[in-house]
């Protein structure tokens, strides 16, 4: 039986985080789909179901908080795990994240264990 690839979106903006995040999961065996900005990725889900989406916060046009309620919010999309990762890291980001759906908070730079501590909690 094959073994089951899974499939994260990363919605990043700056391309180091985009690559530290990319490397993480490639190394446990992820799949990767990139987009850097909001549409990008609400264009990718019309069509595709990730494992996981890792969402920026703040991103060219609209914000991850929207980009995360839209997504928490339709039928098709609503049980996907959406994981926040923002250099933006008072109580009240983490709690305004939360709020919109978000299922996990992570602020950037993102550790390799806070990230792997996530894949346990969200990931197959």
């Amino acid at each position: 039986m094959a073994t089951k690839i899974s499939t994260a979106l990363i919605v990043e903006d700056v391309r180091t985080d985009l690559m530290i995040l990319t490397s993480y999961l490639e190394s446990l065996g992820w799949r990767v789909i990139t987009a850097m900005n909001g549409e990008e990725a609400l264009t990718y889900l019309s069509n595709n179901k990730p494992d996981i989406v890792f969402l920026d916060v703040v991103l060219p046009g609209r914000s991850g908080f929207e980009i995360c309620r839209t997504i928490k919010s339709q039928t098709e999309t609503e049980k996907i795990p959406v994981v926040m990762c923002s250099t933006k890291n008072t109580d009240m980001d983490r709690f305004w994240g939360l709020k919109q759906g978000a299922d996990l908070y992570l602020t950037k730079p993102v550790n390799r264990h806070d990230f792997m501590d996530v894949i346990q909690k969200l990931g197959n």
